[in-house]
């Protein structure tokens, strides 16, 4: 549940372009971007957004389908879609320009919460954002209760914290945060940014003691592009990501790591074996430009997790190196 945003690719560093500067028009946003991922690694997966009337939102519905996705639940309001440039990058510390003001993603409200209840209510798990609840106040609001609905129901929470300075402040984006860490079964923070912003730490394992204490029952901090520590309140593990050797652009990895776990997880992995399939895919996924420009099918997934596993990588479930807060 979350934004769908136009992506405007670059072909040049935004400082750098100027007229003339090639691009490359696609969609993107964390919730399709998590959704392609959920629908890549075997879930049935709906998308659960508001997008414009548009002529635009047509090709938008039509990626989103041939990704996997059910658009049925999609709904449609009188504003323009959201849109934002981005050049290429590999490291993950990228410069993005928005226009998103006023946009249709941000008319997500609880009505349109109430009118997904069936499938809130019906469904094995829910993803969702930081991003998506700073969209607006009924944005914050819509997250929130769905949030709430599904963990009534029994369904299964992942929340990336996903902070955006220039969407929200930090004491709002942590009360947000101390709101759903109880309901989620996995949240997903990067550090540094969203550890110092919300949580007043650069170290991966006190970030994820802290979003434990505030009653999340698994934590998946990443930190850079080579490593992600995993607490599920037994240990803190710090898991290698797998190599990618031709990496073009990490925008998207975050959300293709929360699609894919939490789709495993719905179809019944274990934490460790789902977050392993994460990282996997995340991996992956860098080889593509833009938000959906590589999204990996499960059986290259699921290989380059068993080769990580066979080479050395550590699970939670297998014995190694615990970090302790300030390791």
């Amino acid at each position: 549940m979350g934004e769908v945003l136009v992506e405007v690719h670059a072909d040049a560093p935004l400082g750098e372009a100027g007229a003339g500067t090639a691009a490359r028009l696609s969609f993107s946003g964390d919730a399709l971007n998590a959704a392609a991922a959920a629908a890549a690694a075997g879930a049935r997966t709906a998308l659960l957004a508001v997008v414009s009337d548009d002529e635009l939102s047509r090709p938008l519905l039509a990626r989103a389908a041939a990704l996997g996705i059910d658009t049925s639940w999609v709904r449609t309001a009188p504003r323009p879609n959201g849109a934002y440039l981005l050049a290429a990058d590999t490291e993950g510390d990228r410069e993005f320009v928005y226009w998103r003001a006023q946009s249709a993603g941000s008319t997500l409200s609880t009505a349109h919460v109430e009118s997904w209840r069936p499938l809130l209510t019906g469904g094995a798990a829910l993803v969702t954002s930081g991003i998506t609840g700073a969209l607006s106040e009924d944005s914050r609001a819509a997250v929130l209760a769905a949030a709430r609905t599904v963990h009534a129901a029994g369904g299964h929470l992942t929340y990336d914290a996903n902070f955006r300075s220039r969407l929200t402040s930090r004491p709002a984006a942590g009360e947000l945060l101390a709101h759903l860490a109880p309901l989620a079964g996995l949240v997903k923070l990067s550090c540094p940014a969203d550890a110092r912003a919300l949580l007043g730490t650069d170290d991966p394992a006190t970030a994820a003691a802290r979003v434990r204490a505030l009653g999340a029952a698994a934590v998946a901090v990443t930190a850079g592009a080579d490593r992600l520590l995993l607490d599920d309140g037994a240990a803190a593990v710090l898991l290698p990501v797998p190599r990618n050797p031709d990496p073009v652009d990490a925008t998207g990895a975050g959300d293709c790591f929360t699609g894919t776990a939490t789709a495993r997880l719905a179809l019944g992995d274990s934490l460790a074996d789902a977050v392993a399939h994460g990282v996997a895919a995340a991996s992956l996924s860098v080889s593509g430009r833009g938000g959906t420009g590589r999204i990996p099918a499960f059986t290259e997934t699921a290989a380059l997790a068993a080769a990580q596993r066979g080479s050395g990588g550590r699970l939670p479930d297998q014995p190694g190196k615990e970090f302790r807060q300030g390791s």
